[in-house]
């Protein structure tokens, strides 16, 4: 695994639990809790939400990103090592 990837996965164990914007290759954005993922980025989202260029939001649920289709994705708040928040 290359240290991008391993940063990225760190990032990604962090923001555990908490709200996670995600950019897909599509250019869709997608907001909703992370609940899990895998070796691939594939991401498990709770309460998903897309949201559309007009501010315009479109319930989905939980659902599972493909993490192929991730550009981005940004968590709004990071938990320390220590457990508290950055």
């Amino acid at each position: 695994m290359s240290s991008t990837v391993d940063i990225s996965l760190k990032l990604l164990s962090r923001s555990l639990g908490g709200s996670v914007l995600v950019k897909l290759r599509n250019g869709k954005l997608i907001r909703g809790l992370l609940q899990g993922y895998d070796q691939h980025m594939n991401l498990v989202l709770e309460g998903a939400e897309e949201i559309a260029p007009n501010a315009q939001v479109t319930k989905l649920g939980v659902i599972i990103v493909r993490g192929d289709n991730v550009v981005m994705l940004s968590p709004s708040v990071i938990r320390t090592e220590e457990g508290g928040q950055d």
